[in-house]
This record gives structure tokens, sequence and C-alpha cells, in this order.
């Protein structure tokens, strides 16, 4: 994930760090692989930490060149003297990929994600890496009270989808108030669609990717059950017409498979 290579963000395992020489293996995610007799709302705590990178990568199909391309995204967009935001940071994937793309002068990436366990490790793995050029700041905290401002690239990846519906509008246009003129936020997320047969579709789709990558149907079925309160997806439309009434000018799908989409939309 963290080699300077642009497909090494596929796996996140065998991280090498030429300067000390240590490596990182990737744990497997089995969190859900016996019966529970309770299943707590999913969170990004400690257990969800130890065996993150196995998880979304078994996961979110085309993750690896979602976190890459937004590295090339972010090195044409960034701006001089201006600051790069990845809101929803995990472990730090795409804050790497960015300080790797990322040439324009005077510029810093601010990393936010309000799991202590995510921002901790995130902080760990960022000092075993010198290929960032840029400086990186990764805070603990609420990602909506984070002052957005002097901005020329922002980055919600995977994240708008776990805050509540009713409060996305208002991060959005707080995102592109705090964005230069010419800058842009990048958008990942599961998407819902508004068709019962397409959605079926495509959530079936997305359940054999898994069964591909070694889950198991018991696997595939708590952890539905642990995220639907607190993962709720949306339509590709609704994204666009949030994005449009937050004052963005335009919007482009860039990658999409099975429900999984990533936009750019331009101030």
């Amino acid at each position: 994930m963290f080699s300077g290579k642009i497909g090494i963000f596929v796996s996140f395992t065998n991280i090498r760090c030429a300067k000390d020489t240590k490596t990182v293996t990737r744990k497997t995610d089995a969190i859900y692989a016996v019966p529970l007799q309770n299943i707590v709302d999913f969170q990004f705590d400690d257990r969800v930490v130890a065996v993150f990178p196995d998880m979304i990568q078994r996961s979110v199909p085309g993750y690896g060149m979602i976190v890459s391309t937004i590295g090339i995204l972010a090195g044409k967009y960034a701006q001089a003297g201006s600051h790069c935001y990845d809101l929803g940071c995990s472990l730090g994937a795409v804050t790497l990929a960015m300080g790797q793309r990322i040439t324009a002068p005077g510029c810093d990436i601010i990393s936010v994600d309000n799991s202590p366990a995510m921002i901790e490790r995130g902080r760990e793995l960022l000092a075993l890496h010198t290929v960032a050029t840029i400086p990186v700041t990764m805070i603990c905290g609420d990602l909506q009270a984070v002052t957005i401002e002097n901005a020329s690239v922002v980055v919600l990846n995977f994240t708008l989808q776990f805050i509540p519906p009713a409060e996305r509008l208002s991060l959005i246009r707080r995102i592109y108030g705090g964005l230069r003129p010419g800058g842009i936020l990048i958008l990942s997320e599961k998407i819902a669609f508004s068709e019962p047969g397409c959605h079926h579709f495509h959530e079936e789709l997305h359940h054999d990717f898994k069964r591909a990558n070694g889950y198991s149907d018991l696997e595939i079925s708590q952890k539905r059950t642990a995220l639907e309160k607190v993962m709720i997806p949306e339509t590709l439309a609704c994204h666009q017409e949030r994005l449009q009434a937050a004052g963005f000018s335009s919007s482009e799908r860039w990658f999409q498979c099975f429900n999984f989409v990533s936009l750019v939309a331009f101030k």
C-alpha cells in the first residue's frame, strides 16, 4: 500500500521500509467467521484496525485502483500553497497516494479520522515511510467539526456513507466553501439503485466478489447486519444532486465497479 509503485496499493501486504527493513504482514479478516449471538453495530475499533487492509481489499472491488488514481488526481489538481484533505483517512492509504503525487510547492495534507485506533496505527505506518514529499498531519477528530480552508483537493473515500443522511449536505457545503476556485472534491461511495432488480443485480455481484475472495455466506450476512444501521448508501443521482445543490459546477463519475463508485466534483 505504501510503496512508491502505484500498484502496491492493491494489497496492503508485506509493506517494507527500506530505511529500517521492517515488514508489516497483512492479517486475515475473520471477525464474522463464526456465528455471533449478538451482532453489534459496526465500529472502526481495534479488531477492525488489526485486519482492515485485508478487509477493505477483499470487500471493495477496485479499491487499489481507486486509491492509486486519487493520488494521480491530487497531483493534477493540487494548487501551490494550499491544503489537501483526506477526510475519513483510516490507515492513510489515500494520504500516502496523494503524498507521492503532489508536487505543487507549499502544499500539505491534513488527514482526519474519528477512530483513535485508526489514527494510532496510521501514524505508525506513516512513520515507516518517507515517500511522501509534503508535510502530513494526522488528526483524530470529528471530520464534521474540522475547518476546511484554503483547500485545493478534498477526499471523502468511502466516508460520507457513514455520516447520517440528514447531515451530508451540510458537510458537502462546508467542503465546497473551503475549496479554492478550481479545486476538487473526490467522493467514493457504495451506492444503492432505485430500481429493485438493478439493486439486486449489483448486490449479488458484490456478494459473489466477496465469496471469490474467501468470505463465507455467514460472514457476508453477519457483516451486512452489523453495517445496516451505520452505513446507509444512496443512489448515484442523489449524490450528484447534492453536489450540485452545494454549488459544484459539475461532477464526473470516473470509476464504477458493481455498486461502488467514485466521483470527482469541480468548483
